[in-house]
């Protein structure tokens, strides 16, 4: 059996963070990366669309803390401790300059994961962490306050450990064998799968800013909407998949939306299409394109409102502009199932956040157990959140860990 003063189970982004941070704290400790695949950090080879997302441009913890549908009260104290300024400052004294892109998230000036990559193992290999990669752990235990871990390679035992596997059911499973309760995963950032008429050809179209409601629920975002060859995606519709992920759940992703494409009430469209009326009488509604929409959508909207290529605003009567007016402000639509937001594999579950000290992000029912990252029932929207989570815990734990 093979000591170590900490162990670390799980090479992603909260596991390597809190290696090289422990190791660099202390040199005198020795840390070791237990990771099941025949690689490590593979989330953060493949976010952001193989850029790497590290963060997100906001630099206030109370606004911070408003991106995280699970989470949001918990991380508020240690995002006083490290959050965004941290970070950024933690990559560039290794090399590594971020930029802050128009939506505010962060990327490596490189544009490519491999430079967060590079940068962790070479940082891991400086500061002496090893690595052992295709060690899949089997259990865990704690005898005399030592734990003893068995992979499939071996077994390894240390003082301290830290478990820094995300959404594993199987990790989950060992950690309720020390009383751990579990919220039960669910899907958190995804886009909703919608067959309709007035979006089934139309893919790649934006709608730069929209109001989205799930019906019968308070869940309602706003924001970009894309629409795609299987639906709508982009952030109006990745926050409601993120704050409504139980929700959603629960009704098994077919509920109903209603969108408004402008962003004004149904009443003050209705006013400003009875001016139009008067302004472009002689002109056919479906070729004068409104309210900033783009052209396509316009287009879909104007046939599902009972009228055809040639009609003109002065022919158009009182339920053609109702009509009009409702598809503009209230369209509905029904989702039947939701799609994989690009790579992001995200679900709302993990640790039950009450039995976790975040202070020091250490198990309140376990000594020198520690958790960082979505291991943690802790989710967040698109954007560089889930990572910030990622760096916050695994330094705080780091920090803890190395004294």
């Amino acid at each position: 059996m093979k000591e170590y003063d900490v162990i670390i189970v799980g090479g992603g982004a909260a596991g390597f963070f809190a290696a090289i941070n422990i190791a660099e704290q202390n040199s005198s400790l020795r840390v070791l990366i237990l990771e099941r695949g025949k690689e490590g950090l593979t989330k953060v080879k493949v976010s952001g669309g193989g850029r790497c997302n590290v963060t997100h441009a906001e630099f206030i913890p109370q606004e911070l803390v408003q991106n995280y549908p699970r989470g949001e009260k918990e991380l508020l104290g240690p995002f006083h401790k490290f959050m965004t300024g941290d970070t950024i400052d933690w990559f560039e004294k290794r090399g590594v300059e971020l930029k802050i892109e128009d939506d505010g998230r962060m990327f490596p000036i490189s544009n490519s994961s491999q430079t967060i990559i590079d940068c962790f193992l070479s940082e891991a290999d400086k500061h002496q962490v090893e690595v052992l990669y295709n060690h899949s752990v089997k259990s865990i235990s704690n005898k005399n306050e030592t734990f003893q871990i068995e992979t499939t390679q071996g077994v390894f035992s240390s003082k301290k450990v830290l478990i820094a596997t995300g959404s594993n059911p199987k990790i989950w499973k060992l950690l309720e064998g020390f009383g751990h309760n579990i919220s039960q995963p669910v899907p958190s950032l995804f886009t909703f799968n919608i067959k309709d008429e007035r979006i089934n050809d139309i893919p790649g179209v934006v709608a730069k800013d929209v109001e989205v409601k799930v019906l019968e629920t308070d869940l309602w975002s706003e924001g970009p909407l894309l629409i795609t060859h299987w639906g709508l995606s982009a952030p109006s519709i990745l926050k409601l998949s993120a704050f409504g992920a139980l929700e959603l759940a629960k009704r098994d992703y077919k509920f109903q939306i209603e969108i408004n494409f402008i962003k004004r009430s149904f009443n003050d469209c209705l006013s400003e299409l009875k001016e139009l009326k008067q302004n472009l009488a002689k002109k056919a509604v479906f070729k004068s394109t409104q309210f900033q929409l783009p052209k396509r959508l316009w287009h879909k909207l104007v046939l599902a409102s009972n009228m055809n290529e040639e009609t003109r605003w002065a022919d158009l009567n009182k339920s053609q502009l109702e009509r009009l007016a409702g598809q503009l402000t209230q369209a509905i639509f029904d989702a039947d199932g939701k799609s994989t937001f690009k790579e992001e594999f995200v679900t709302a579950g993990g640790i039950n956040l009450k039995e976790v000290n975040f202070k020091t992000f250490e198990s309140k029912f376990v000594k020198n157990l520690y958790f960082a990252g979505e291991v943690l029932n802790i989710d967040a929207v698109t954007g560089g959140f889930n990572f910030q989570n990622a760096w916050t815990g695994a330094y705080i734990a780091a920090q803890n860990i190395s004294n």
